[in-house]
């Protein structure tokens, strides 16, 4: 009797094994690269010179002639396995500290006046530190530095970043925004660069 039960039991846990070990995983494995073949394999963004990144995870920018990503709180910076944020409040004596020197930063960085305003997404951090997009009006912020970096019309930089311009989830849930790898992407590829890629 304990034989038949032990055998039974086996027998069980070798076919849902099979079944929820290697069946299931491969065919929705099989099934999300027929239905989603671009985010299944990562959601990769290749260039003339290969894969420059994820459109999924940002990626930092800091030549002049390039749009800058939103900031990331993970060390090193958008380290996908380290995801999170600061945990700063907006109450927090060191985050105002920061965000003061980062606005300082902005407005300075792109020849603005001592009381502009700076786009908060250009001074915090993501929650998941990964962000990769940034909004609209931080990108048009830094349309007039990149232009002047490539030696472009700033009213075509400007085009570039409406044709890059991502409509919020479902044209309602959220806001529109601008993933800063395709932005940059687009202006290696449309615009001068004296510089070359810093990918």
């Amino acid at each position: 009797m304990k034989m038949k039960l032990l055998k039974t039991s086996l027998f069980i846990w070798a076919v849902i094994t099979v079944l929820c070990g290697v069946i299931y995983p491969f065919f929705i494995t099989s099934l999300s690269g027929l239905v989603f073949p671009d985010q299944s394999q990562g959601s990769l963004f290749e260039n003339e010179k290969g894969i420059a990144g994820s459109t999924l995870i940002g990626q930092t920018f800091t030549r002049p002639e390039y749009f800058h990503g939103r900031l990331s709180a993970t060390d090193p910076a958008y380290n996908g396995s380290g995801s999170g944020a600061s945990n700063l409040g907006p109450t927090n004596a060191d985050f105002i500290k920061q965000v003061n020197a980062r606005v300082a930063g902005v407005r300075k960085q792109e020849k603005l006046a001592v009381d502009a305003k700076v786009p908060a997404d250009m001074v915090t951090s993501s929650a998941s530190g990964l962000d990769p997009h940034i909004s609209v009006e931080s990108a048009m912020l830094q349309a007039r530095r990149v232009a002047g970096e490539r030696g472009m019309k700033i009213s075509d930089v400007e085009k570039l970043i409406t044709q890059n311009t991502e409509q919020a989830f479902l044209y309602f849930w959220g806001s529109k925004r601008v993933n800063v790898l395709k932005l940059n992407m687009a202006l290696d590829h449309n615009g001068s660069n004296r510089h070359g890629p810093n990918y």
